[in-house]
Protein backbone atom coordinates (compact mmCIF):
# COMPACT_ATOMS: atom_id res chain seq x y z
CA UNK A 1 0.00 0.00 0.00
CA UNK A 2 1.23 3.38 -0.93
CA UNK A 3 3.03 6.04 1.89
CA UNK A 4 2.19 9.40 1.84
CA UNK A 5 5.18 10.47 -0.19
CA UNK A 6 2.40 9.28 -3.27
CA UNK A 7 -0.08 11.79 -2.63
CA UNK A 8 3.09 14.25 -4.09
CA UNK A 9 2.77 12.32 -7.39
CA UNK A 10 -0.85 13.38 -7.61
CA UNK A 11 -2.17 9.80 -7.05
CA UNK A 12 -3.91 9.95 -3.74
CA UNK A 13 -7.44 9.44 -5.42
CA UNK A 14 -6.41 6.19 -6.44
CA UNK A 15 -4.71 4.95 -3.51
CA UNK A 16 -7.73 5.86 -1.50
CA UNK A 17 -10.12 3.49 -4.05
CA UNK A 18 -7.35 0.96 -3.97
CA UNK A 19 -7.46 0.99 -0.12
CA UNK A 20 -11.67 1.40 0.27
CA UNK A 21 -11.68 -1.90 -2.04
CA UNK A 22 -9.09 -3.82 0.67
CA UNK A 23 -11.65 -2.37 3.54
CA UNK A 24 -14.79 -3.91 1.51
CA UNK A 25 -13.25 -6.77 1.46
CA UNK A 26 -12.42 -7.48 4.87
CA UNK A 27 -15.56 -5.54 6.33
CA UNK A 28 -18.33 -4.77 3.92
CA UNK A 29 -18.89 -1.29 2.07
CA UNK A 30 -20.53 -0.19 5.40
CA UNK A 31 -18.01 -1.41 7.67
CA UNK A 32 -14.91 1.26 7.63
CA UNK A 33 -14.57 5.55 7.58
CA UNK A 34 -13.20 7.37 5.83
CA UNK A 35 -10.59 7.74 8.55
CA UNK A 36 -9.44 3.97 8.30
CA UNK A 37 -9.17 4.43 4.59
CA UNK A 38 -6.75 6.99 4.94
CA UNK A 39 -5.13 5.33 7.54
CA UNK A 40 -4.26 2.34 5.12
CA UNK A 41 -3.63 4.67 2.58
CA UNK A 42 -0.81 6.02 4.54
CA UNK A 43 -2.56 9.77 4.46
CA UNK A 44 -3.23 12.20 7.17
CA UNK A 45 -6.93 11.99 8.11
CA UNK A 46 -7.92 15.13 6.47
CA UNK A 47 -6.11 14.28 3.07
CA UNK A 48 -8.98 12.26 1.70
CA UNK A 49 -11.31 15.27 2.25
CA UNK A 50 -9.28 17.00 -0.99
CA UNK A 51 -11.69 14.19 -2.98
CA UNK A 52 -14.22 13.35 -1.32
CA UNK A 53 -16.97 14.70 1.48
CA UNK A 54 -17.54 11.72 3.20
CA UNK A 55 -16.99 8.01 3.02
CA UNK A 56 -20.55 7.77 0.68
CA UNK A 57 -18.68 9.57 -1.70
CA UNK A 58 -15.70 7.61 -2.05
CA UNK A 59 -17.89 4.48 -2.57
CA UNK A 60 -19.59 6.38 -4.83
CA UNK A 61 -16.25 6.27 -7.13
CA UNK A 62 -15.73 2.89 -6.45
CA UNK A 63 -18.95 1.89 -7.78
CA UNK A 64 -18.57 4.85 -10.84
CA UNK A 65 -14.51 3.06 -11.34
CA UNK A 66 -16.01 -0.34 -10.88
CA UNK A 67 -18.52 0.43 -13.96
CA UNK A 68 -16.53 1.80 -16.26
CA UNK A 69 -13.91 -1.36 -15.81
CA UNK A 70 -16.97 -3.48 -16.19
CA UNK A 71 -18.37 -2.00 -19.23
CA UNK A 72 -15.20 -2.13 -20.99
CA UNK A 73 -14.66 -5.76 -19.64
CA UNK A 74 -18.03 -6.97 -21.41
CA UNK A 75 -17.37 -4.94 -24.20
CA UNK A 76 -14.06 -6.91 -25.25
CA UNK A 77 -15.45 -10.48 -24.56
CA UNK A 78 -18.45 -9.41 -26.67
CA UNK A 79 -16.60 -8.31 -29.88
CA UNK A 80 -19.04 -7.37 -31.91
CA UNK A 81 -20.38 -10.56 -31.86
CA UNK A 82 -17.06 -12.27 -33.51
CA UNK A 83 -16.80 -14.69 -34.20
CA UNK A 84 -20.26 -15.56 -33.89
CA UNK A 85 -23.33 -14.04 -31.81
CA UNK A 86 -23.84 -17.21 -29.77
CA UNK A 87 -19.80 -18.05 -29.15
CA UNK A 88 -19.36 -14.38 -27.81
CA UNK A 89 -22.25 -14.51 -26.25
CA UNK A 90 -20.62 -17.34 -24.46
CA UNK A 91 -17.76 -15.40 -23.17
CA UNK A 92 -19.82 -12.49 -22.43
CA UNK A 93 -21.45 -14.38 -19.73
CA UNK A 94 -17.87 -15.70 -18.81
CA UNK A 95 -16.78 -12.20 -18.24
CA UNK A 96 -19.25 -11.21 -16.72
CA UNK A 97 -19.24 -13.86 -13.72
CA UNK A 98 -15.18 -13.19 -13.61
CA UNK A 99 -15.37 -9.50 -13.02
CA UNK A 100 -17.31 -10.54 -9.99
CA UNK A 101 -15.11 -12.69 -8.93
CA UNK A 102 -12.07 -11.02 -9.05
CA UNK A 103 -13.34 -7.75 -8.24
CA UNK A 104 -16.00 -8.80 -5.44
CA UNK A 105 -15.18 -5.32 -3.95
CA UNK A 106 -15.86 -3.07 -6.68
CA UNK A 107 -18.94 -5.95 -7.91
CA UNK A 108 -20.69 -5.26 -4.54
CA UNK A 109 -20.90 -1.84 -4.30
CA UNK A 110 -21.88 -1.31 -7.94
CA UNK A 111 -24.93 -3.67 -7.18
CA UNK A 112 -25.92 -3.85 -3.70
CA UNK A 113 -25.60 -0.53 -1.98
CA UNK A 114 -27.31 1.97 -3.96
CA UNK A 115 -24.49 4.49 -5.00
CA UNK A 116 -24.10 3.35 -8.55
CA UNK A 117 -25.97 6.06 -9.69
CA UNK A 118 -24.71 9.60 -9.70
CA UNK A 119 -25.41 12.01 -6.61
CA UNK A 120 -28.53 13.93 -7.91
CA UNK A 121 -30.03 10.38 -9.02
CA UNK A 122 -28.55 10.89 -13.10
CA UNK A 123 -27.41 7.04 -14.04
CA UNK A 124 -23.77 6.02 -14.78
CA UNK A 125 -22.67 6.55 -18.34
CA UNK A 126 -20.36 3.36 -17.56
CA UNK A 127 -23.67 1.56 -16.27
CA UNK A 128 -25.43 2.31 -19.45
CA UNK A 129 -22.45 0.97 -21.66
CA UNK A 130 -22.45 -1.89 -19.54
CA UNK A 131 -26.18 -2.73 -20.15
CA UNK A 132 -25.84 -1.37 -23.87
CA UNK A 133 -23.39 -4.40 -24.71
CA UNK A 134 -26.08 -7.00 -23.21
CA UNK A 135 -28.76 -5.08 -25.73
CA UNK A 136 -26.11 -5.78 -28.63
CA UNK A 137 -26.17 -9.10 -27.80
CA UNK A 138 -29.19 -9.79 -27.57
CA UNK A 139 -30.53 -8.21 -30.59
CA UNK A 140 -27.81 -10.25 -32.36
CA UNK A 141 -28.96 -13.27 -31.12
CA UNK A 142 -32.85 -12.15 -31.66
CA UNK A 143 -31.85 -12.09 -35.36
CA UNK A 144 -32.46 -15.14 -36.66
CA UNK A 145 -36.10 -14.58 -35.49
CA UNK A 146 -38.99 -13.33 -37.78
CA UNK A 147 -39.09 -9.85 -37.09
CA UNK A 148 -42.84 -10.03 -35.88
CA UNK A 149 -41.71 -12.70 -33.15
CA UNK A 150 -38.80 -10.96 -31.79
CA UNK A 151 -39.33 -10.18 -28.18
CA UNK A 152 -38.62 -6.70 -26.89
CA UNK A 153 -34.79 -6.49 -26.69
CA UNK A 154 -34.50 -4.27 -23.66
CA UNK A 155 -37.33 -7.27 -21.70
CA UNK A 156 -34.48 -9.82 -23.20
CA UNK A 157 -31.22 -7.63 -22.39
CA UNK A 158 -32.84 -7.59 -18.37
CA UNK A 159 -33.10 -11.43 -18.13
CA UNK A 160 -29.99 -11.93 -19.27
CA UNK A 161 -28.63 -9.04 -16.97
CA UNK A 162 -30.57 -11.15 -14.29
CA UNK A 163 -29.72 -14.73 -14.59
CA UNK A 164 -26.04 -13.26 -15.07
CA UNK A 165 -26.25 -11.44 -11.52
CA UNK A 166 -28.14 -13.69 -9.78
CA UNK A 167 -25.38 -16.42 -10.43
CA UNK A 168 -22.42 -14.29 -9.51
CA UNK A 169 -23.96 -12.92 -6.35
CA UNK A 170 -24.87 -16.56 -5.62
CA UNK A 171 -21.22 -17.85 -5.76
CA UNK A 172 -19.72 -14.50 -4.46
CA UNK A 173 -21.25 -15.42 -1.19
CA UNK A 174 -19.60 -18.80 -0.89
CA UNK A 175 -21.96 -19.68 1.23
CA UNK A 176 -24.10 -22.96 2.56
CA UNK A 177 -25.93 -22.79 -0.86
CA UNK A 178 -23.11 -22.25 -3.38
CA UNK A 179 -21.07 -25.11 -2.16
CA UNK A 180 -24.01 -27.59 -2.68
CA UNK A 181 -24.08 -26.47 -6.31
CA UNK A 182 -22.52 -29.92 -8.10
CA UNK A 183 -21.77 -27.51 -11.06
CA UNK A 184 -19.22 -24.28 -11.61
CA UNK A 185 -20.73 -20.72 -11.98
CA UNK A 186 -20.20 -20.96 -15.62
CA UNK A 187 -21.82 -23.91 -15.72
CA UNK A 188 -25.10 -23.17 -14.18
CA UNK A 189 -25.11 -19.92 -16.40
CA UNK A 190 -23.99 -21.46 -19.62
CA UNK A 191 -27.07 -23.81 -18.87
CA UNK A 192 -29.35 -21.33 -17.83
CA UNK A 193 -28.97 -19.28 -20.73
CA UNK A 194 -28.59 -21.64 -23.38
CA UNK A 195 -32.82 -23.02 -21.88
CA UNK A 196 -33.74 -19.27 -22.20
CA UNK A 197 -32.56 -19.11 -25.65
CA UNK A 198 -33.85 -21.99 -26.47
CA UNK A 199 -37.01 -21.26 -24.70
CA UNK A 200 -36.99 -18.31 -27.06
CA UNK A 201 -36.75 -20.35 -30.78
CA UNK A 202 -33.03 -18.96 -30.63
CA UNK A 203 -30.75 -21.50 -30.36
CA UNK A 204 -31.56 -23.60 -33.09
CA UNK A 205 -31.38 -21.63 -35.45
CA UNK A 206 -28.08 -20.83 -33.54
CA UNK A 207 -26.67 -23.85 -34.35
CA UNK A 208 -28.20 -24.38 -37.85
CA UNK A 209 -26.46 -21.61 -39.46
CA UNK A 210 -24.21 -20.47 -36.57
CA UNK A 211 -25.10 -16.69 -37.46
CA UNK A 212 -26.72 -16.36 -33.94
Amino acid sequence: MARPSSYHHGNLKEVLLEAARKLIEEHGAFGFSLTEAARLAGVSPAAPYRHFKDRDALLAEVARNGFERFAACLDTAWNNGVPTPLSAFENLGKAYLAFAREEPASYTVMFETGLAPGTEGETLPAAERAFEVLQQAAEALCRSLPEDERPPLKLVSLHLWTMAHGVATLFSKGGRAARKVPMTPEEVLESGLLIYLKGLGILPDAKEDGSG
